[in-house]
């Protein structure tokens, strides 16, 4: 570095930088997991830490406890049954009583990648978090700004009126940071009619408000390959025969004495599969998209992995009522399975569907991401001279981020002129008593691309000639 004063003969070199300060890229898709774990920190209400993949969760959070079963021998049969610990028969696919492990397993199996997790208890089975635990995670969330999607699977095991307060909450949060947006879950409909009262069910508990355009829902659960985790010490044995006598036994101490019944068993237990809230996996799909095509591209029509198939199968005209609604304008997303193609994301709006602005995920978080990236590169010219100089820099820096977008196809026009425009100056975005008062305003306009969601083709007839 020059000194300010040159005092002693011989050479020396400044460097005057010429490029104005650069918009540099966020991460778009951080998903924060809400919820209780199995290893939750002992004094703590709410513990938030990051984590890249399953291990990592598992050595921080721990694994799900294994599910509350008992298997059943019929001598008569010569077969065995499931049932809980209630006695009822447990299907092939069932929900696990503790989600959150296997939430996060099914985000990282759908192309998550980065994410941290919001434990707010200790995961107790059959006994999910409250209302309160949720909502003080979603508070304690607030300190942490690289998470920019929120996702509360566990809100789904609440009573109607706590799910719709943390729901709401959810998307009150998202609203109040400005950063992030919310992937909800529709509660689960009774059987496969889903008449017109179930839709107003899942959406009635949302609210009303500008804050809906922060958040989506998603319908229904999912039919998993994802087996329950199962510790032998915990799964009864009903009906084996030991020493002649009809005993219950535990499955760990099956395998030195009932070599064959144990080995049918853990095949038995090896077929029961996981139902799960289709968030998860969403945000899995939210993460791909965004790495392999950008904040811009709708996450939808997009294959969901580790899925067998939704829970109920949706009909074109159960869809229609669920993608638009012209009173509340909250649109559910379908997720539907398609013969040859697998099981599809198939929607891609916010809960607002009704508006023009916000109608789409991708626009609400391309803006989201735009407004974030460029609020904190302009933080340098906080307490600069309000003046020409300090303005060409602020608009140089964000035009420049601007048309790297539009080249990448996330802002529409077949001119950078048409896709965006920056406004800053005396006269134009500013007056003398803003500047007076220490404001400097800058006019960001933008042509956001917008999904395809109907393509129309129209046929006719043609005359030969």
């Amino acid at each position: 570095m020059a000194p300010s004063t040159y005092v002693t003969p011989g050479v020396f070199i400044e460097e005057v930088s010429t490029l104005p300060p650069s918009v540099a890229e966020i991460g778009t898709a951080i998903p924060a997991f809400v919820g209780t774990t199995a290893n939750h920190e002992d004094g703590k209400d709410v513990v938030i830490y990051e984590i890249s993949s399953l291990r990592e969760y598992e050595e921080r959070g721990g694994r799900s406890a294994s599910p509350q079963w008992k298997v059943v021998y019929n001598q008569e049969t010569d077969g065995f049954s499931v049932r809980d610990h209630k006695d009822v028969p447990v299907e092939k696919f069932s929900e696990p009583e503790c989600l959150l492990w296997y939430a996060i397993d099914h985000y990282f199996r759908n192309g998550g990648s980065r994410c941290f997790v919001v434990s707010v208890g200790g995961a107790i089975p059959d006994s999910p978090p409250t209302a309160d635990q949720l909502c003080k995670g979603l508070n304690e969330l607030k300190r942490h700004p690289e998470p920019t999607l929120v996702v509360i699977p566990e809100a789904t095991k609440l009573e109607l009126s706590d799910y719709g307060t943390v729901c709401t909450a959810a998307l009150q949060h998202a609203e109040d940071m400005m950063d992030r947006f919310v992937l909800l879950d529709a509660k689960p409909a009774p059987g496969n009619a889903l008449n017109d009262s179930d839709l107003v069910t899942m959406r009635e508990p949302l609210g009303v408000g500008k804050r809906l355009n922060r958040g989506a829902l998603y319908y229904p659960f999912l039919k998993t390959t994802l087996i329950h985790h199962i510790d032998e010490g915990s799964i009864q044995v009903v009906g084996v025969s030991v020493s002649g006598k009809t005993a219950e036994v535990m499955l760990k101490d099956l395998a030195q004495t009932h070599t064959n019944h144990y080995n049918r068993i853990k095949r038995l237990l090896a077929d029961q599969r996981v139902i799960l809230p289709p968030s998860a996996a969403v945000a899995g799909v939210v993460a791909s998209v965004d790495r392999e095509r950008g904040v811009w591209k709708a996450p939808a029509n997009v294959s969901l992995q580790a899925v067998v198939a939704p829970v109920v199968q949706l009909t074109d005209e159960q869809h229609g009522r669920m993608n638009n609604d012209p009173n509340s304008g909250k649109s559910i997303n379908a997720i539907r399975s398609f013969p040859g193609k697998g099981v599809l994301v198939w929607g891609a709006r916010t809960l607002d569907g009704n508006g023009n602005d916000w109608r789409y995920i991708s626009v609400r978080r391309l803006f989201i991401t735009i407004e974030e990236a460029v609020k904190r590169a302009t933080e340098f010219a906080v307490f600069e001279p309000n003046d020409m100089s300090t303005w060409l820099k602020v608009k140089g820096m964000i035009d420049s981020y601007l048309y790297r977008l539009w080249e990448r196809g996330a802002l529409r026009g077949s001119r950078a002129e048409e896709a965006y425009v920056v406004s800053v100056g005396l006269g134009k975005t500013m007056t003398q008593l803003d500047i007076l008062e220490g404001r400097l305003k800058v006019e960001i306009g933008l042509a956001a691309v917008r999904p395809a969601e109907f393509i129309i083709l129209s046929f006719s007839h043609k005359l030969a000639q």
